[in-house]
């Protein structure tokens, strides 16, 4: 015991190679749990869209439940065939462009009051910077492969992302005036009180909370916004040339930023990790990281109830729905925000 606390405080000390050492251990510690949580979802995935359709989904690999390791161990053993017109160089950044970003983001996500790997107070801004640079990855993907179809992909999905980048980025605005900061974990103690779940941003921010998570699903492409990987129109979108590993990085890359929206949506509308109930009921209105973790599980459901049960939207639907309707809508409620800050309604940080 001794001897772990030495190492321990060996770790905290400001000599370059501890700050090495342990800046990398707690990389680690979010990276590998987040790759392990996209592995189950998918089988998660699986399981719930099979119970929807009255299906078992799947059975036979260690009872299904390792069903999620074969799929890695069958990717990684493909061969990984370059188009012969391919840009070789552009084509095998692109995974790795489309990946980082979605988990660098995670270096400002607070799982708890005091466990986050960067307490930045411009983390919201830095989120928006992640986020965006997604659609790079999946442009040169498109134009990488020097496929007509690919390049179609491509360009729907990065017009997708950006059309609900933008009523989402109205959505942070909104929650920015409300938390007052640019601190996640302020943001959580702004939504902290007596009253439980009635204190947090969900309450005053209805329409920007509703939206948020909508454009969350829009800009992930996923079902019924999924077009841009549409099979019965373009095959498989901007990754049809890829396969194996590549493959791998791109299907990892939207599973983690799936997960993110749902982590994000809990953090600045939900509370975060605070309970839903007050303080005065004892072990029910702790707060702890069970609480986000429960939150983000509810809105990953949604993930997949929304697959199971809606029908693909058309692309010119999609469209419409994000500049017509959502942007419109954030402007609006921000100015109402604002109002009600102004009017004392809505007090910042408290």
């Amino acid at each position: 015991m001794e001897y772990l606390k030495q190492a321990l405080s060996w770790l905290q000390s400001d000599l370059p190679v501890a700050v090495l050492i342990y800046t990398t251990i707690k990389i680690l510690l979010i990276t590998v749990p987040l790759i392990l949580a996209v592995a189950f979802f998918t089988l998660w995935e699986r399981k719930v869209i099979g119970w929807m359709q009255v299906r078992k989904g799947p059975t036979y690999i260690g009872m299904g439940i390792l069903q999620p390791f074969a799929d890695v161990f069958k990717l990684l053993f493909k061969e990984l065939i370059i188009p012969s017109q391919a840009n070789r160089v552009l084509f095998h950044i692109a995974p790795l462009l489309a990946l980082v970003p979605a988990f660098a983001a995670w270096a400002v996500i607070p799982f708890d009051a005091q466990v986050v790997l960067s307490n930045s107070n411009a983390g919201l801004l830095y989120l928006l910077a992640m986020t965006s640079m997604g659609v790079y990855g999946i442009i040169l993907a498109g134009w990488a492969s020097n496929s007509k179809y690919a390049f179609l992909g491509a360009m729907r999905a990065a017009a997708q992302m950006v059309s609900y980048e933008i009523a989402m980025g109205f959505s942070l605005v909104g929650v920015l005036i409300a938390a007052g900061t640019l601190n996640l974990s302020e943001i959580v103690a702004a939504q902290s009180g007596n009253a439980g779940m009635f204190e947090w941003f969900w309450l005053p921010l209805l329409p920007l909370f509703v939206i948020y998570f909508i454009s969350g699903v829009a800009e992930t492409n996923r079902a019924p916004f999924d077009v841009s990987e549409g099979e019965s129109e373009i095959v498989a979108g901007f990754h049809v040339e890829y396969a194996g590993s590549a493959f791998a990085l791109f299907f990892l890359a939207e599973y983690a930023n799936m997960i993110l929206v749902c982590f994000l949506a809990s953090i600045l509308f939900l509370g975060g990790w605070l309970s839903p109930f007050p303080e005065t009921w004892g072990l029910l209105g702790k707060a702890g990281w069970w609480w986000l973790l429960v939150k983000a599980n509810i809105f990953a459901f949604l993930y997949l109830w929304f697959r199971a049960t809606f029908p693909r939207y058309r692309y010119d639907q999609i469209m419409r729905l994000g500049w017509k309707v959502f942007i419109p809508i954030t402007i609006v409620w921000v100015l109402v925000s604002g109002v009600m800050v102004y009017a004392g309604w809505l007090v910042p940080g408290a």
